[in-house]
């Protein structure tokens, strides 16, 4: 079917009207699904909005209605694969209901966020979603005068606006380096990225930090890239960190991805993991279990902390907390 494109100004919602034979209001319910029409009266609609090009106005009907079917996703990064995990999660739910997700990086820049909050908040979302509590006081504000449902996600560790869906990232630090301590390892290093950007990082590190103190073997040494994470940046930070301290004997990562490169630099040296070096991460991605030594890490519920963030959404569900726990695989490298 040929589409007829206007060749000035934009289709307008009195036009599709028009070119369908029916009223205004049968085209809103029509475009929302929202109401009662006839079957032909929706072909009629969709026939005229395919023929004429039209793209709904949703900042009118925003405004209209005070409210919309949106849900803003504010997340720090698409390259770490936990973020588009957590967006596969919630879209499924979401999709179901008749909500659409729409999404905004900040790059782990909290100016950023609140930046970004107040963009998607002015298009009225049903609810806005960020990783962890720590936010400037303006996007907590911001939040807490909109009006809208709140999800913090990924995190239990604070309080949240309205809803918290995640794990303590505190707790998988201490359990991290109680297992390591279980098995045998007393010299301990640590290889991660920017903590102080990457929060959650940062209370793992913190955990991690206070549970080996606490068992009398503290942490020897640690090399901390400036960047985001990723396999290189594991791969040069081990690199660093053996060459001041050759006597370690394991190694936590701040996640999965730094340790894949931690491992990469011991097949590249010869260095024998685990008997010469453990290696320790955080996430339990695929990759970390199809490497010849499958990887000794947390696996945290990325999918179901989507999936269960967009059900309280959709359910407009009360305020609180949802602990989902996590799970330790013991792998082969440690």
């Amino acid at each position: 079917m040929s589409v007829d494109f206007k060749q000035q100004g934009t289709v307008t919602l009195a036009e599709v009207a028009e070119a369908a034979g029916v009223g205004e209001s049968t085209v809103s319910r029509v475009l929302r699904n929202e109401g009662s029409f006839s079957r032909k009266a929706r072909d009629r609609v969709m026939e005229a909005v395919e023929r004429l090009g039209y793209v709904p106005n949703r900042i009118a009907g925003t405004l209209a209605s005070a409210g919309s079917r949106l849900v803003a996703f504010v997340i720090p990064s698409l390259s770490n694969i936990v973020f588009p995990d957590l967006l596969r999660g919630a879209s499924g739910v979401l999709e179901a209901n008749q909500h659409q997700a729409v999404f905004a990086v900040t790059d782990y820049d909290p100016g950023r966020e609140e930046a970004l909050v107040a963009a998607m908040l002015a298009w009225r979302p049903t609810a806005v979603v960020l990783a962890g509590f720590e936010h400037n006081e303006g996007t907590r504000k911001m939040m807490r005068a909109s009006g809208r449902r709140v999800v913090e996600v990924l995190d239990v560790d604070g309080e949240p606006v309205d809803i918290a869906v995640g794990f303590s990232n505190r707790a998988a630090g201490r359990e991290s380096a109680a297992f390591l301590l279980k098995r045998g390892y007393r010299r301990i290093g640590y290889v991660g990225h920017d903590v102080e950007r990457d929060t959650r990082a940062g209370k793992r590190y913190a955990g991690f930090c206070a549970a080996l103190e606490t068992a009398g073997f503290p942490l020897v040494d640690r090399q901390i890239s400036p960047g985001p994470s990723s396999v290189e940046s594991g791969r040069q930070g081990l690199e660093q960190l053996l060459a001041r301290s050759p006597g370690l004997d394991a190694v936590y990562f701040s996640n999965d991805d730094m340790a894949i490169g931690g491992y990469f630099h011991c097949l590249a040296r010869g260095i024998s993991i685990p008997s010469q070096l453990a290696i320790f991460g955080y996430n339990g991605l695929d990759i970390g279990r199809a490497t010849p030594q499958p990887l000794s890490t947390i696996r945290t519920p990325r999918v179901m902390t989507g999936q269960v963030a967009a059900e309280l959404v959709v359910s407009n569900a009360p305020s609180q907390v949802v602990d989902l726990g996590f799970e330790l695989v013991e792998g082969a490298t440690a």
